[in-house]
């Protein structure tokens, strides 16, 4: 991997707590500052919380960013992010939360660490990625399961709540 070499990664973001829309914004906005550049941006779907019981449902979207970050880096980045937006710690189970970034792909790395796995091992198990990430790229192939973006949707047993909102 070349020092500043451009880099396109595959985000998942969402928000259950607060200005959901907000949030999003905010989190987008402090990749820009980063000096991400934003290639593409899903709409926005309400989901329901997966793993977890809430009566409060995010908002979900999913991005394609160019970086010169290195995968850890760019982790190092999005759990600032996190942190700054008031995010609590990673826990052992799923809650709330006014923020979650998760990298879903980082060009068509396969790398695995203590603390990071890409591609994400639950991206084929989770409709709220799913939906989103088909909308802006369905054609995307995942470099383990050899399967597209639509592919994966389609064969998904995952039947939570996912609704585009306009």
């Amino acid at each position: 991997m070349n020092e500043n070499s451009v880099h396109q990664v595959f985000l998942s973001l969402g928000s259950n707590l607060g200005d959901r829309r907000a949030n999003l914004s905010k989190a987008i906005e402090l990749l820009i500052k980063d000096g991400c550049i934003i290639l593409s941006e899903s709409a926005v779907y309400l989901t329901s919380p997966l793993q977890f019981e809430s009566e409060n449902y995010f908002y979900n979207l999913c991005m394609i960013v160019d970086t010169i970050r290195n995968p850890l880096s760019f982790l190092e980045l999005i759990n600032e992010i996190q942190t700054v937006m008031g995010r609590e710690g990673k826990t052992e189970t799923y809650t709330d939360r006014i923020i979650d970034l998760d990298i879903l792909y980082y060009d068509d790395l396969i790398f695995q660490n203590e603390d990071l796995i890409i591609p994400h091992p639950k991206i084929s198990g989770r409709m709220f990625v799913l939906k989103p990430l088909a909308e802006i790229a369905p054609e995307k192939s995942h470099p383990i399961l050899n399967k597209t973006v639509k592919e994966l949707e389609a064969h998904c047993n995952d039947k939570s709540y996912v609704k585009r909102l306009s």
